[in-house]
């Protein structure tokens, strides 16, 4: 009966500590230190959240950067449902096959009938999902690829699109960890506000 009893008690103690105190410190901290990556990084426009910095969002109007295909279904960039479309790179239902062509060859079809004056090689993130299906960055070749649909669309000169997604193009963390990429939603957002 007495281990019963010291057992429960360091049941109860450990409890408290680990999962009421630690949880209330390391949140305390995070919203102090780190508030806006605590609250999920979001993006808020005149007291309107438009989305994360985190979580890519669908855009196929002409006048928008398009971000990389997103694997969740049927709600695209759903974070609920994030998960890779595990189709590896000979997957026919990706590349294509006798049944006809996959989805990257629907994915440049639909770039190449939106822009049919662009030559340009359509870059592999334009037609290809990310691990998670939410990635809301695409690289900046892919970025320029549609700089020229963007600024005919929106009226604008290409040089004046391009300074913009300079603007957005974020470098490797600590100078050499990954590539440069451009954030999506913060552009087309800025692409708005110049529009204005």
């Amino acid at each position: 009966m007495k281990t019963l009893l010291i057992a429960i008690r360091l049941f109860v103690v450990l409890t408290v500590l680990t999962g009421v105190l630690y949880p209330l410190l390391v949140t305390g901290i995070a919203q102090v230190a780190f508030a806006s990556q605590a609250n999920g990084s979001l993006i808020v426009r005149d007291g309107k959240v438009m989305g994360s910095t985190l979580v890519g969002q669908s855009f196929d109007q002409p006048q928008y950067f398009w971000g990389r295909p997103s694997a969740t279904g049927p709600v695209p960039y759903n974070a609920a449902a994030s998960s890779g479309s595990n189709l590896g790179p000979t997957n026919p239902a990706l590349v294509g096959g006798s049944e006809g062509p996959g989805l990257i060859a629907e994915r440049v079809e639909a770039l190449k009938k939106l822009d049919p004056g662009n030559t340009q090689a359509v870059p592999t993130d334009l037609v290809t999902a990310s691990g998670s299906g939410l990635d809301p960055h695409i690289s900046v070749a892919a970025a320029e690829y549609q700089v020229p649909r963007v600024a005919r669309s929106r009226g604008i000169t290409e040089e004046a699109v391009r300074a913009m997604v300079n603007e957005h193009t974020l470098n490797p963390s600590v100078g050499i960890l990954g590539e440069r990429v451009v954030n999506v939603l913060p552009l087309n957002l800025a692409l708005d506000r110049a529009s204005r």
